[in-house]
């Protein structure tokens, strides 16, 4: 930086001499130019820094010199070594200075077509030469070279262009560079640019006008392409042959030992036609063989696929199954990474997530990306995961959806193949390759363990015979009271002892019948285990196979330590399982879960008492699926089991090649459920796809770090925003506006200048006068007032202040008609004379009366709301039937001419007189005074209508003989501007349901310093988009130093509030910095609580630090010291499985808080983590997997 001395003003005496230091080189510059008088300083340099420095600045120097050899500077007298450095030699040159630019050219080969000789050399011209990782999201960017971030990818980097954002950038793009004050205009200039607009959203293809090509079942019809609108999903018939196949596909990419059904072999065409798909079908239908497809098509092609699944133990037997097909398979978890150069990778959603916002480099060779388990996507918690991953995806990757039957695949399609661009085939069976037979089950010893009844036979028709025989049979056994009354509630708590016998009567029945394997579906983890343990009695399994059990699972425990393997789980474990029984739940130690899973496939567990989670895993058929309870409670509390939980969990029954129909029980056991719910349950619809779309910080922040991708754009592409179709907006828009051009200007000249204002005030005055209408006719006294007899005041297309009387009023609250009598002129009974001022709303200032010019005549017509301008004061005797009946007689042929009855013309005579006495307006209701209505809407209704009628009085326009026709015009002009307005709101950001919550969250990410702004990423939120959940409380943790004091144990006890979500009844005890470290992660989190509270957002204080448990920080502090597992289960009363879920979890938060700490520069933090996370990798919760190994 430059620097001037500061010298007094100068005096006349004085000579104009200023002193320039010269950069940082220590030199001075005499200047002796005179200067002009209003400045006391020559102006230093025209550079915002001074003058770059000629040569290296000393203390860089001596540095450099000390660096290279400490012995050269002395300690004690370090002000000697600058005087040293006399002799300093200036390189001019050095400023000048580039870095070699890049290329801009190469060397192409040209051959011959035929031979392949070579011919000649070209030169071409490279485009893309200067973008790398860091500032360009081209696929034509150079590879990264680190291997390490190559996989997973960096937070530096940027993703790679997602194919929803490949149209022309149009809004919000600057024409002034911050910091300049001027900048460049880029509108055209007269120049044709509507040609550039119509073109702008046309995609490569105009799919959706030929289909004629598609041979295998009728896809769309040809023809009515551009008419319609264009569909981007696609049903696909299956029910139509395929015999061409092999024809088709004469040498398959894989080749199966089965004939495949036609769902499958229409979803192979597709793929190999490289098309997306959706395959919705029933569990164990085979949509794996679709996802197998691809996979061996993309080894065949040398391309990657990418298998995503939502659960991570369906991750690790995906990986097993596949591992044994293909070979060349990897698997990337939280924790593990197995082979990640394989071709086909399989891994969590979320890692996928990560690794497009991260630029991975997997996805440059991406063919395929399969999503298992698609509808997942309705998860509150995580389904916005699944909504992010597909609008991030580039281009070049096709998709395949897999998941079970949903009503809405279609619409779903629709909407991933508008942001994609491409055409979604969806593929949908309601066909179960092993059909079902529903029974309910009422038995509960040996004498009544043969009750069972059907329900629901495999064709799906519901048995209501089976249904009350099942009551009979249960009534039998009820009291004498509540056989008269019926049971009180069919879910009634039933005692152990009751469960108990019910489950040793029907796994007797089952096991005689040879029925086994059985699930059981248990919708509690406390009941599994006592259900489980109350069968001791009971042995299924036979000599050979208790060997068989024996040996393998000696065998899996292998690897576990030696006091691991006495755990009591283990121990109860083993006992249950020698005798073919098991439980699956969350609960269950994960390697223990997966020797019973194991065991289960090979069929040597009879009965398995399971969870829900078990339905949602790997292809697990069983013979025989039971329902302990159609009842479960989800998080917020009890409720029936919904259609798609049913069908997910009963598909489980059938295995394929064995049996003939799989058996689903529902136990009865305290009463028979209600014959309703279980109809809906059982034939029900199943929940549809719904968006869980929300803005996270994480998500906010990785778009914010790159300049292209703008959060509107994510919002606007998700499935909540489907119903948006831009694309027909846009097209009505450009519509609206050739219509206002070629609309005939006003005439706003003299007389007229006032016709806009007066529009403005009329549609006020109208909606106004609407508004109060429906305010009278909601009110009790307001229909009281508009009863039959009362006079009213009639202004529509036909009349025009005209008197009238009720004669019905319609009993239909929404839209209520009023039949009236209604007086007019003589020849205007049918409505033909049109009134031509009726649109230019006279009757608002104008309330003169209808007086016929000739004979008075009537008409009974049926009346809208909007129709009754007033409802006056007057009432009249009427006899509406015979004025009605007369009517309508007169309105036949032959009864044309005849005279009106005598009711009829003592109405008319009635009304005609109260108009000729009332020429200027009969009195009318007032709404706040008469009908007492006293809402503040009504009050401020009725005086704005008084002023605004007021006003219109001294309108000039009124007067002018061109008055109607004009205001026409207006009329018409201002209908197509208010519709061009709506469209125009309709396709800006401001429509967004999310807008505000963004806009909430921005000022929160400002206040805390993550974003600067003008929206640039700072350090912290840098830092904050390593870190995948809760990121600003371990940001701030981090920036506060918060973990510094701690010890490496202490940071990763203090952490596990952040991966621990259940209730706890044990009270950790905790040493004292824990203590103080919990309070100080309480007291950041209720900052950010307020903070996000002050700035809008809907979620309290309270509940935000409530999400954060503390109650495993003992355990994982315990554990993190090394204490054996067997020692810590006693330490808490949450279950071992839990517990292990929680560690494993941990140790990620561990990874991602060590990665943050590299990026701020803090070692002792980072390695800190480090070895709390090897203090935590030990014994029985990190053992890997048994599908991996």
């Amino acid at each position: 930086m430059s620097l001037s001395i500061d010298l007094p003003p100068v005096g006349p005496t004085d000579l104009p001499l200023s002193l320039l230091e010269m950069g940082c080189s220590g030199r001075f510059e005499l200047i002796t130019h005179p200067q002009p008088n209003d400045q006391t300083l020559y102006p230093q340099s025209t550079l915002p820094h001074g003058l770059p420095p000629t040569s290296v600045g000393l203390e860089t120097e001596v540095e450099r010199r000390f660096l290279r050899d400490p012995a050269w500077l002395p300690i004690h007298d370090t002000d000697a070594a600058f005087h040293r450095l006399t002799e300093r030699d200036v390189h001019v040159d050095s400023l000048l200075h580039c870095s070699s630019s890049p290329l801009h050219s190469g060397i192409s080969v040209v051959r011959d077509p035929t031979t392949g000789m070579l011919l000649d050399f070209t030169e071409v011209l490279l485009g893309d030469t200067g973008i790398s990782a860091k500032n360009s999201m081209s696929l034509q960017r150079p590879p990264n070279p680190n291997p390490s971030e190559s996989l997973r990818g960096s937070n530096t980097n940027y993703p790679f262009l997602p194919v929803t954002y490949l149209f022309p950038f149009t809004s919000g793009l600057l024409t002034v560079p911050p910091g300049l004050k001027v900048g460049m205009d880029f509108s055209d200039k007269g120049l044709n640019g509507h040609a550039l607009h119509d073109q702008k959203y046309d995609s490569p293809s105009t799919p959706g006008t030929t289909s004629t090509e598609k041979k295998d079942g009728g896809t769309t019809k040809p023809g009515k392409g551009h008419e319609e609108k264009k569909r981007w999903a696609i049903p696909v018939d299956i029910t139509s042959p395929c015999d061409d196949f092999y024809k088709r596909i004469p040498n398959p990419a894989f080749k199966y030992p089965f004939e495949l059904d036609m769902f499958q072999k229409q979803a192979v065409l597709r793929l190999e036609a490289h098309e997306s798909v959706f395959v919705a079908a029933h569990t164990s239908a085979g949509k794996t063989v679709v996802a197998e497809y691809a996979i061996a098509l993309s080894q065949k092609h040398m391309t990657r696929t990418i298998y995503t699944s939502p659960i991570k133990a369906l991750s690790n037997q995906k990986f097993r199954d596949f591992k044994t097909t293909f070979g060349d398979v990897g698997l990337l978890t939280g924790d593990v990474q197995l082979s990640p150069e394989a071709s086909c990778l399989i891994m969590t959603t979320e890692i996928l997530r990560s690794m497009l916002y991260n630029g991975s480099e997997v996805i440059r060779d991406l063919e395929w990306v399969i999503f298992d388990e698609v509808h997942y996507i309705n998860d509150a918690e995580r389904g916005v995961v699944w909504e992010e991953v597909l609008i991030m995806l580039p281009d070049h990757v096709s998709i395949i959806l897999l998941s079970a039957t949903v009503p809405n695949a279609v619409e779903f399609s629709e909407w991933i193949g508008r942001i994609k661009k491409k055409h979604i085939y969806v593929i949908s069976t309601a066909k179960r390759p092993v059909p079902l037979e529903h029974y309910l089950y009422t038995g509960n010893s040996t004498k009544t363990q043969k009750e069972l009844f059907l329900l629901l036979d495999p064709i799906g028709n519901f048995q209501t015979k089976g249904y009350y025989s099942a009551i009979d049979a249960k009534k039998e056994r009820t009291s004498k009271h509540a056989q008269s009354f019926g049971t009180k509630n069919a879910s009634q708590k039933t005692t152990p002892n009751q469960d108990r016998a019910v489950w040793l009567s029907l796994l007797h029945f089952l096991s005689q019948r040879q029925q086994t394997p059985v699930v059981a579906f248990t919708f509690s983890r406390t009941r599994c285990d006592d259900n489980a343990r109350s069968l001791a009695s009971m042995d299924l399994t036979s000599s050979g196979e208790k060997s068989e059990i024996h040996s393998f699972f000696q065998k899996s425990l292998s690897r576990l330590r030696g006091g691991d393997r006495q755990l009591p789980q283990i121990l109860l474990m083993r006992d249950l399982l020698k005798r073919g029984i098991a439980v699956h739940h969350s609960g269950i130690l994960p390697i223990l879960k997966e020797v019973i899973e194991m065991l289960f496939s090979r069929g040597l567990v009879k009965v398995l008492f399971a969870t829900e989670t078990f339905a949602m895993g790997v292809n697990m058929p069983a013979r025989t699926v039971v329902f302990d309870s159609i009842r479960k409670h989800d998080g917020t509390g009890f409720r029936n089991l919904l259609p798609g939980e049913y069908i997910q969990m009963a598909g489980r029954a059938g295995r394929r090649g064995l049996d003939a129909t799989g058996t689903v029980i529902i136990l009865c056991k305290s009463g028979v459920h209600d014959m309703g719910d279980l109809h809906v349950m059982m034939l029900g619809k199943p929940t549809v796809l719904q968006s869980q779309f929300r803005l996270t910080y994480t998500m906010i922040l990785n778009l914010l770090r790159v300049e292209a991708l703008r959060v509107t754009d994510m919002m606007r592409r998700s499935f909540s925003e489907s119903h948006r179709d831009t694309q027909a907006h846009e097209q009505q828009i450009g519509q609206l506006k050739q219509t206002l051009s070629s609309l005939p200007p006003l005439d706003t000249e003299g007389q007229l200048s006032d016709l806009l204002p007066y529009y403005y005030t009329v549609t006020e005055l109208r909606i106004t006068a609407e508004a109060l209408q429906c305010a009278v006719l909601g009110s009790v006294n307001g229909l009281k007032a508009l009863s039959v007899g009362r006079v009213v005041v009639v202004n529509n297309k036909q009349h025009f202040n005209a008197l009238g009387v009720l004669l019905q009023v319609s009993s239909d609250s929404v839209n209520r008609t009023f039949t009236a009598l209604v007086i007019c002129e003589k020849g205007n009974e049918e409505g033909g004379g049109d009134n031509p001022n009726a649109s230019a709303f006279p009757h608002l200032y104008n309330t003169a009366l209808f007086l016929p010019e000739g004979p008075c005549s009537h008409t009974v017509q049926k009346l809208k709301l909007q129709d009754v301008s007033a409802i006056t004061v007057k009432t009249l005797k009427v006899i509406p039937d015979r004025i009605i009946d007369n009517y309508n007689k007169r309105q036949q042929p032959r009864f044309r001419l005849d005279p009106p009855g005598q009711a009829i013309s003592t109405a008319t005579q009635e009304l005609l007189r109260l108009a000729e006495a009332n020429p200027g307006g009969v009195v009318t209701l007032d709404a706040v005074n008469d009908l007492q209505l006293k809402s503040v809407d009504v009050v401020e209704g009725t005086m704005r209508l008084r002023v605004l009628q007021d006003s219109l009085k001294d309108f000039n326009c009124i007067h002018s003989p061109t008055f109607s026709e004009q205001f026409l015009r207006v009329q018409e002009r201002m209908s197509v501007q208010e519709e061009l307005d709506k469209l125009l709101f309709l396709i800006s950001d401001q429509s967004l349901s999310l807008l505000p919550e963004y806009h909430q969250r921005i000022k929160v990410l400002q206040s805390l310093q993550y974003v600067d702004n003008s929206g640039a990423v700072q350090l912290k939120g840098r830092v904050a988009c390593q870190i995948s959940s809760h990121e600003l409380l371990l940001t701030e943790l981090l920036f506060e130093n918060a973990l510094s004091p701690l010890a490496p144990e202490e940071s990763a006890a203090l952490l596990s509030c952040l991966v621990f979500q259940q209730k706890t009844q044990v009270e950790p005890h905790i040493t004292n910095t824990l203590q103080e470290g919990i309070e100080r992660v309480l007291a950041v989190a209720q900052r950010i609580g307020e903070l996000q509270r002050d700035c809008g957002i809907t979620q309290t204080a309270e509940e935000f630090v409530g999400q954060f448990k503390f109650g495993l920080t003992e355990v994982v502090y315990c554990w993190a010291r090394g204490m054996p597992f067997a020692e810590i289960a006693q330490l808490t009363d949450v279950q071992e499985g839990t517990v292990v879920r929680c560690i494993q979890r941990l140790d990620e938060v561990l990874k991602e808080v060590r990665q943050a700490a590299r990026i701020v520069g803090d070692s002792v933090l980072g390695s800190k983590m480090e070895k709390a996370s090897l203090a935590i990798r030990r014994d029985i919760v990190f053992t890997a997997s048994l599908y991996t190994h």
